[in-house]
Protein backbone atom coordinates (compact mmCIF):
# COMPACT_ATOMS: atom_id res chain seq x y z
CA UNK A 1 0.00 0.00 0.00
CA UNK A 2 1.01 3.72 0.11
CA UNK A 3 4.24 4.61 2.75
CA UNK A 4 2.26 8.04 3.07
CA UNK A 5 -0.82 7.02 4.37
CA UNK A 6 -3.01 8.91 5.13
CA UNK A 7 -2.94 10.69 1.90
CA UNK A 8 -4.58 14.06 1.40
CA UNK A 9 -5.09 14.88 -2.11
CA UNK A 10 -7.86 17.68 -3.83
CA UNK A 11 -8.57 18.14 -7.29
CA UNK A 12 -11.29 18.92 -10.10
CA UNK A 13 -13.69 15.70 -11.11
CA UNK A 14 -13.25 15.42 -14.62
CA UNK A 15 -15.58 13.25 -16.96
CA UNK A 16 -14.22 9.27 -16.95
CA UNK A 17 -15.15 6.67 -19.25
CA UNK A 18 -18.46 6.58 -18.00
CA UNK A 19 -18.11 2.63 -17.07
CA UNK A 20 -18.92 2.91 -13.30
CA UNK A 21 -22.45 4.08 -12.86
CA UNK A 22 -23.75 2.21 -15.79
CA UNK A 23 -22.39 -1.38 -16.36
CA UNK A 24 -21.67 -1.66 -12.46
CA UNK A 25 -24.03 1.17 -10.75
CA UNK A 26 -21.50 2.01 -8.82
CA UNK A 27 -20.98 5.91 -10.10
CA UNK A 28 -16.94 7.17 -9.57
CA UNK A 29 -15.68 10.41 -9.59
CA UNK A 30 -12.68 10.57 -12.05
CA UNK A 31 -9.61 13.42 -10.93
CA UNK A 32 -7.93 15.10 -13.66
CA UNK A 33 -4.68 14.14 -15.12
CA UNK A 34 -2.55 16.27 -13.50
CA UNK A 35 -3.95 15.28 -10.23
CA UNK A 36 -3.62 11.96 -10.68
CA UNK A 37 0.09 12.80 -12.06
CA UNK A 38 0.96 14.12 -8.45
CA UNK A 39 0.34 10.72 -6.24
CA UNK A 40 3.33 9.08 -5.51
CA UNK A 41 4.69 7.02 -8.39
CA UNK A 42 5.58 3.86 -6.67
CA UNK A 43 2.11 3.79 -5.04
CA UNK A 44 0.88 0.24 -4.97
CA UNK A 45 -2.25 -0.25 -7.57
CA UNK A 46 -5.24 -1.53 -5.90
CA UNK A 47 -8.14 -0.86 -3.85
CA UNK A 48 -8.57 1.85 -0.77
CA UNK A 49 -10.45 3.49 1.66
CA UNK A 50 -10.93 6.44 3.65
CA UNK A 51 -13.19 9.66 3.14
CA UNK A 52 -14.74 12.41 0.51
CA UNK A 53 -16.30 15.70 1.03
CA UNK A 54 -17.26 17.23 -2.57
CA UNK A 55 -16.94 21.03 -2.61
CA UNK A 56 -17.88 22.46 0.61
CA UNK A 57 -20.47 19.49 1.76
CA UNK A 58 -20.34 16.79 3.98
CA UNK A 59 -17.63 14.34 4.23
CA UNK A 60 -18.55 10.88 2.99
CA UNK A 61 -17.00 6.86 2.99
CA UNK A 62 -15.49 6.71 0.34
CA UNK A 63 -13.62 4.06 -1.47
CA UNK A 64 -11.17 4.38 -4.01
CA UNK A 65 -9.31 2.73 -7.13
CA UNK A 66 -5.92 3.11 -8.26
CA UNK A 67 -4.87 1.39 -11.31
CA UNK A 68 -3.67 0.95 -15.09
CA UNK A 69 -5.93 2.21 -17.19
CA UNK A 70 -5.77 -0.55 -20.01
CA UNK A 71 -7.70 1.85 -22.37
CA UNK A 72 -4.29 3.80 -22.72
CA UNK A 73 -2.37 0.43 -22.93
CA UNK A 74 -0.91 0.54 -19.51
CA UNK A 75 0.89 3.36 -19.64
CA UNK A 76 -2.17 6.27 -17.90
CA UNK A 77 -3.04 5.62 -14.02
CA UNK A 78 -6.83 6.03 -13.01
CA UNK A 79 -7.77 6.93 -9.90
CA UNK A 80 -11.38 6.79 -9.18
CA UNK A 81 -13.52 7.35 -6.32
CA UNK A 82 -16.64 5.73 -5.25
CA UNK A 83 -18.30 7.80 -2.45
CA UNK A 84 -20.72 6.20 -0.49
CA UNK A 85 -23.55 8.03 -0.92
CA UNK A 86 -26.19 8.83 -2.89
CA UNK A 87 -26.30 11.74 -4.81
CA UNK A 88 -29.22 13.77 -6.87
CA UNK A 89 -26.82 14.96 -9.67
CA UNK A 90 -23.48 15.03 -11.01
CA UNK A 91 -20.23 17.12 -10.01
CA UNK A 92 -18.69 17.29 -12.82
CA UNK A 93 -16.18 20.72 -12.24
CA UNK A 94 -16.49 20.28 -8.41
CA UNK A 95 -13.94 20.13 -6.08
CA UNK A 96 -13.35 16.79 -4.62
CA UNK A 97 -11.03 16.21 -1.09
CA UNK A 98 -9.97 12.83 -0.52
CA UNK A 99 -7.92 11.16 2.68
CA UNK A 100 -6.89 8.00 1.56
CA UNK A 101 -6.98 6.29 4.99
CA UNK A 102 -6.52 2.32 3.90
CA UNK A 103 -5.41 -0.55 2.04
CA UNK A 104 -7.93 -3.57 1.08
CA UNK A 105 -7.02 -5.51 -1.56
CA UNK A 106 -5.08 -5.58 -5.03
CA UNK A 107 -6.46 -5.09 -8.18
CA UNK A 108 -7.26 -7.95 -9.94
CA UNK A 109 -9.59 -9.34 -13.33
CA UNK A 110 -12.70 -10.76 -12.95
CA UNK A 111 -14.02 -13.63 -15.52
CA UNK A 112 -17.81 -11.55 -14.83
CA UNK A 113 -19.64 -8.62 -14.44
CA UNK A 114 -21.33 -10.22 -11.67
CA UNK A 115 -18.08 -11.04 -9.88
CA UNK A 116 -16.72 -7.81 -10.01
CA UNK A 117 -19.74 -6.37 -8.42
CA UNK A 118 -19.90 -8.39 -5.91
CA UNK A 119 -16.09 -7.98 -5.28
CA UNK A 120 -16.83 -3.86 -5.43
CA UNK A 121 -19.41 -4.74 -3.08
CA UNK A 122 -17.95 -6.55 -0.49
CA UNK A 123 -14.60 -3.58 -0.76
CA UNK A 124 -17.55 -0.79 0.38
CA UNK A 125 -18.30 -3.02 3.27
CA UNK A 126 -15.19 -3.41 4.37
CA UNK A 127 -14.47 0.44 3.95
CA UNK A 128 -17.43 0.89 5.97
CA UNK A 129 -16.03 -1.51 9.10
CA UNK A 130 -12.51 0.65 8.44
CA UNK A 131 -13.77 3.83 9.02
CA UNK A 132 -15.91 3.39 11.75
CA UNK A 133 -12.90 2.67 13.88
CA UNK A 134 -12.13 5.19 15.95
CA UNK A 135 -8.58 6.53 14.70
CA UNK A 136 -10.17 6.06 11.07
CA UNK A 137 -13.57 8.47 12.25
CA UNK A 138 -11.30 11.19 13.85
CA UNK A 139 -9.61 11.78 10.03
CA UNK A 140 -13.56 12.71 8.83
CA UNK A 141 -13.54 16.02 10.96
CA UNK A 142 -9.72 16.67 9.67
CA UNK A 143 -9.08 20.55 8.97
CA UNK A 144 -8.19 19.92 5.09
CA UNK A 145 -12.02 19.15 4.45
CA UNK A 146 -13.09 22.60 5.43
CA UNK A 147 -11.89 24.64 1.92
CA UNK A 148 -11.72 28.66 2.15
CA UNK A 149 -14.17 30.29 0.31
CA UNK A 150 -12.22 31.03 -2.54
CA UNK A 151 -12.19 27.21 -3.44
CA UNK A 152 -15.54 26.68 -3.81
CA UNK A 153 -16.54 26.11 -7.28
CA UNK A 154 -19.90 27.43 -7.40
CA UNK A 155 -22.69 26.42 -9.78
CA UNK A 156 -23.19 28.71 -12.49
Amino acid sequence: AMRQLPYFCRGEVVKGFGRGSKELGVPTANFSEQVVESFPSDITTGIYYGWACVGNGDVHKMVLSIGWNPFYKNIKKSVETHIIHTFKEDFYGEILSIVIVGYIRPEKNFDSLEALISAIQEDIEEAKRQLDLPEHLKLKEDNFFHLPESKIVNNH
